[in-house]
């Protein structure tokens, strides 16, 4: 009898134990799902804190930065600002300067002016008196041949009568002049006496022929001129101490006033035009809202009558020549009972029966075919066929479901489902 060995016994190898290799099999596989737990958790911590360090090593560097870069527009707006007051100073110093080379240069001219006409004073002074110092010289010796007499020589004192009046008279005249009196005495004084001398002078030289024509014509021409010159010097000194303006003054005092004249009349020339072109213009804008007001009181009247009436019963009240804005507005709210002009009764019910279809259309639950659209849940995306199957390491166990697995419902399918709850309540 050959001796049979048995491999199995109901299906089971002998000493197998099933249960138990299972339950050591999901011992196994729950350590070494909380050992990869607590790995995927350590490493989700450590990159974790790497992320957090590396965000804060950001955010530090980027502070840094903004201070880096605030410092630097700082120190910018500051080199601005010292480069603004340095240009400042500097324009001011060029502006100082430039002033007060302008003074200087001005009062250098001034200077100049001044030491011009006081040298010109000066020469005309000393010419002046040097002439009737020349011309008492050659009129004084001619008189003196005039009147001698050897019976009568008291008469030698007659020239130093004749030209010494004139000189006491034009002293007597620059001292009017320096006292601010009236010199017209003085000067008339002056010209009796040298006309006087010269006429002597004259006279002498055609009668007697020891003195000769020439002689008495040049004697009396110095008796003349010496006290002219003398009293035109004076007379320029009494009027540079009156004020009175010279002729060349007075002259570019007139083409000033000329000029102002003229500048004067063009401007009000321009402003005429300007007033007058102001003026067409105004007239122009009313005759335009004259007119515009004309057609849309005659628009008003024809379209909407009865409004227009209460209108115009309500400007004649007021004392407007007008239908303005605010009384068409209250004419209309009046007559309409709307405070939007334009707005009837007839227009705002249309309005709000469109309004109601279209929130009615709106809110009312989908019915149809197309009902089940999005009902509950969005489709889950399709999962690659070639990725691997989770269970087929662990032992065939379907894979633990946690809160935040599912996709959730969508907004469209909760506000179908509270809508279908609703009308249900309500039947």
């Amino acid at each position: 009898m050959t001796a049979t060995s048995f491999e199995t016994v109901n299906g089971h190898a002998p000493g197998f134990d099933a249960v138990a290799l299972a339950k050591a099999e999901a011992i196994r596989a729950e350590a070494a799902a909380k050992a990869d737990a607590a790995r995927i958790k350590a490493e989700g911590e450590a990159e974790a804190e790497k992320t957090k360090a590396a965000e804060e090593a950001e955010k530090l560097r980027l502070e840094n930065e903004r201070k880096r870069l605030r410092l630097e527009k700082d120190q910018a707006d500051h080199q601005a600002y010292l480069a603004k007051k340095a240009a400042e100073k500097a324009k001011a110093d060029a502006e100082r300067e430039k002033a007060e080379q302008a003074a200087e240069e001005e009062a250098e001219r001034e200077a100049q002016l001044l030491a011009e006409q006081e040298r010109a004073e000066r020469w005309w002074k000393w010419g002046a008196r040097g002439i009737y110092a020349v011309g008492l010289i050659i009129a004084a010796p001619v008189q003196f041949m005039h009147f001698w007499d050897r019976e009568r020589p008291f008469l030698i004192a007659a020239p130093a009568l004749l030209e010494g009046l004139a000189l006491v008279l034009a002293f007597g005249a620059a001292w009017a002049v320096a006292h601010r009196r009236d010199v017209a005495p003085y000067r008339i004084g002056i010209m009796i006496s040298a006309a006087t001398a010269a006429v002597i002078n004259l006279h002498g030289g055609m009668t007697k022929p020891e003195i000769g024509f020439n002689a008495g014509l040049i004697g009396a021409i110095a008796s003349l001129g010496g006290p002219i010159v003398l009293m035109a010097y004076e007379h320029g000194i009494a009027q540079k101490a009156d004020g009175i303006p010279s002729f060349r003054e007075r002259r570019a005092a007139e083409r000033a006033r000329r000029e102002a004249d003229a500048a004067r009349e063009k401007a009000r020339a321009e402003k005429q035009a300007a007033e007058a072109k102001a003026a067409a213009e105004k007239a122009a804008a009313q005759a335009r809202a004259e007119e515009e007001q004309k057609r849309r009181d005659d628009d008003r009247r024809a379209s909407h009558d009865e409004v227009w009436k209460v209108a115009d019963a309500m400007r004649s009240a007021r004392g407007s020549q007008y239908v303005t804005e605010q009384i068409w507005a209250e004419a209309w709210y009046r007559v309409t009972g709307c405070k939007t002009v334009g707005i009837t009764p007839e227009i705002e019910a249309q309005s709000r029966a469109a309004q109601a279809r279209m929130k009615v259309v709106a809110d009312v639950p989908i019915i149809g075919d197309f009902a089940q659209v999005d009902s509950l849940r969005p489709a889950r995306a399709k999962k690659d066929p070639e990725a691997p199957d989770g269970r087929r390491n662990n032992g065939g166990t379907p894979p633990r479901r946690r809160p935040g697995d599912s996709q959730p419902p969508s907004p469209i399918a909760r506000t179908q489902a509270r809508l279908e709850r609703t009308t249900e309540k309500k039947d």
